[in-house]
């Protein structure tokens, strides 16, 4: 029996993007078989093996781009989009590894194991994308700010519940629909259907991280909506910025109430 810990740490080692994917998706159809059990937390590396290319950089130091238009600009959005994507594979298998604890349901590991195999389908299909585009993932600089936000909650579980789902994954909800508007007024109908493929498997991410900090906080005895102003104040290094998409938040069950009182005009 394989162990669902130490198999992460072998996703999070996987250099290669393509291979880091396919690890991913093989242990998530693993987990799902009952050929891997979690035993106790693992010891995962602060952070996760990455291909040569792309260069990282900085946020601040990334060229401006735009949705829709001439080809480099949709192959731009779509290089970007994928980098999140691979990040956000590690991430999930991350969450498992650091903090996954024999005190936490199945229904945990249930919840994560799927986000990391979705994140993996992600992945490939905009890495796909870029191939039928004449491109590829590396092609372009990328930057690092997902994995800072990963470092920033390496020490506890309610603030990278906080900040990745329900900060970061949520930010996606609100921006997605523009930007596949803009690729079907620009004629581009494959990157526009795979946008939306990825936009409602996300609304079910944050419906994870929701599920689950609120199964945390509860048991820790806060109440979860003032703690999780608490840590994005204290761990979130951007602003929370309208305008929100309502609807896609309230069916993660993400409700208002969390974040308007600290959302920045």
């Amino acid at each position: 029996m394989l162990d669902l810990a130490e198999e992460a740490i072998r996703v999070l080692g996987t250099a290669d993007a393509n291979a880091k994917a396919a690890a991913a998706r093989k242990l998530a159809a693993a987990w799902r078989a009952g050929e891997v059990s979690f035993g106790q937390p693992g010891n995962p590396p602060l952070r996760p093996a990455r291909p040569a290319r792309p260069e990282l950089r900085r946020p601040g130091d990334m060229p401006k781009r735009k949705a829709g238009g001439a080809l480099e600009k949709r192959v731009a959005l779509m290089h970007a989009l994928a980098h999140i994507e691979l990040n956000a594979i590690d991430l999930a298998w991350d969450l498992i590894a650091r903090f996954g604890t024999q005190d936490l349901p199945r229904a945990f590991f249930d919840d994560w194991v799927r986000v990391g195999d979705e994140e993996a389908l992600h992945f490939s299909m905009l890495a796909d994308r870029l191939k039928e585009m004449g491109a590829a993932y590396g092609d372009l600089p990328a930057h690092d700010g997902l994995w800072q936000a990963a470092e920033e909650t390496a020490h506890d579980l309610l603030a990278r519940l906080a900040i990745v789902p329900l900060v970061l994954e949520a930010r996606g909800l609100d921006v997605t629909p523009a930007t596949v508007a803009d690729l079907r007024r620009s004629g581009d109908e494959a990157s526009a259907a795979a946008l939306e493929i990825i936009y409602r498997d996300e609304i079910g991410h944050v419906a994870a991280g929701k599920r689950w900090f609120d199964h945390v906080a509860l048991k820790q005895g806060h109440d979860p909506a003032s703690i999780w102003q608490e840590l994005v104040r204290k761990h979130f290094r951007g602003r929370l910025k309208p305008p929100f998409n309502r609807a896609a938040r309230d069916a993660a069950g993400f409700a208002a109430v969390f974040y308007e009182p600290i959302a920045e005009d």
